[in-house]
């Protein structure tokens, strides 16, 4: 039986890694460890039914809310842990084989590495780590003989795709990507867009974050980043196709122009068994993509004028070093500025370049030189913001 320990259990992904666990009955998974933020109320059902041994929560007001939670339905208590050391230890739990990296953001990122230094094999949907410190992961990876195996579904379609092909033999990656919920609007109606609009993706169902990651293409931007470091292609092999049916989930083609694609039906669960199971498969629960329902399947180059952020990071990606962990940095702060009203979301591009053009890039060499970039650019992306916020309100003033 395969122990799962799940960074962020509570989110899209981590809940329907437990969704996938369910699928399988007894004998197959068993879940060993549990790492949330906030969500006590949704915790304590995933432990009622799951019985972790461990358990990791943010706050130590979280973890007393669990325990009068799990005390109400009448369930042992696991061992609750707390903060960035709670979610060390759900990672590198010694009954883990696998360990599915869900959590959204930068929180994973410490957690993610200690893993793979411990020799796990890491599910990994968090793309935020690869973006801050694909060097690092990878070697970790290497040192050890973890494995990382892609859940995002771009990433792990084009794990697919690459299954007994020589690496010589491939020219180059497509990702394809929806194109969000402003693939089709202009540069202005994106300037005055509401977070409820932004937050209407076409496709699929994910958390906030990179619900605006996707209305920006950033999510875009960041894939090709982690594909470099998961697949070892260079910026100039890696392309991004927008296919608004999001049926292809990737592409690779060869040299002799061949293309292979992995289409599949748009439900996470297939990429987090994949994850799982790898390298044997199993039937899935899900339905399989009925073709004959297709009418058409559309492909077109992204706008890089109205979506700029592809364009930051692949200059992040080009040039190396810390940049992407800055950039990284940057894009999660000004998110979160969009979704509190602060700026709008043409801004977010804008508070990223600035934070970039001022960065003093250098070598990933250890990962205190990967945290101290994510808190400069942080602190520089809130002065950004600041000033930014600032010509806004006296712009509205003086139309007033």
């Amino acid at each position: 039986m395969k122990g799962i320990a799940i960074l962020g259990s509570t989110g899209s992904i981590g809940r329907n890694t437990l969704r996938v666990v369910e699928s399988f009955g007894e004998g197959e998974f068993r879940v060993v460890a549990l790492g949330a933020g906030r969500n006590a109320e949704m915790l304590a059902e995933q432990v009622a039914r799951h019985l972790p041994e461990l358990v990791s929560v943010e706050t130590e007001d979280c973890a007393r809310a669990l325990r009068a939670k799990l005390f109400e339905r009448d369930v042992d208590l696991p061992r609750i842990v707390v903060g960035e050391e709670g979610l060390v230890e759900i990672a590198t739990h010694p009954q883990a084989d696998c360990v599915v990296s869900a959590t959204v953001g930068a929180v994973g990122f410490v957690p993610t590495l200690r893993a793979l230094e411990a020799g796990k094999r890491v599910a990994l949907a968090n793309k935020e780590t690869l973006v801050m410190a694909g060097e690092l992961m990878t070697r970790a990876a290497s040192a050890s003989g973890a494995e990382i195996l892609p859940v995002d579904s771009e990433h792990n379609a084009l794990h697919q795709c690459l299954r007994g092909e020589k690496r010589a033999e491939v020219r180059r990656i497509l990702l394809t990507a929806s194109g969000g919920p402003f693939r089709t609007k202009s540069a202005s109606e994106i300037a005055v867009a509401t977070v409820e609009e932004a937050m209407r993706h076409p496709t699929w169902q994910m958390g906030a974050k990179i619900t605006i990651d996707s209305a920006t293409l950033m999510n875009k931007g960041l894939e090709v980043i982690e594909a470099r470091w998961l697949f070892g292609f260079e910026a100039d092999q890696i392309d991004i196709l927008v296919h608004p049916e999001s049926v292809v989930h990737s592409m690779i083609e060869l040299i002799d122009g061949s293309i292979i694609a992995q289409m599949g039906v748009t439900d996470m669960r297939h990429a987090i068994q994949y994850a799982l199971t790898y390298p044997e498969r199993y039937p899935c629960e899900l339905p399989p993509l009925d073709l004959t329902a297709l009418s058409a399947l559309h492909f077109e180059s992204p706008d890089t004028e109205r979506f700029p952020c592809i364009k930051l990071a692949y200059r992040a990606l080009r040039e190396g070093g810390t940049l992407s962990a800055a950039m990284n940095a940057a894009n999660e702060v000004a998110v979160r500025a969009f979704l509190d009203g602060r700026i709008s979301l043409t801004d977010i591009p804008r508070v990223i370049e600035d934070v970039m053009d001022g960065h003093e890039n250098e070598a990933v060499e250890n990962l205190e030189v990967v945290l101290e970039t994510d808190r400069r650019a942080r602190a520089a992306s809130e002065k950004v913001i600041e000033r930014i916020a600032k010509i806004s309100s006296n712009a509205a003033r003086q139309v007033v």
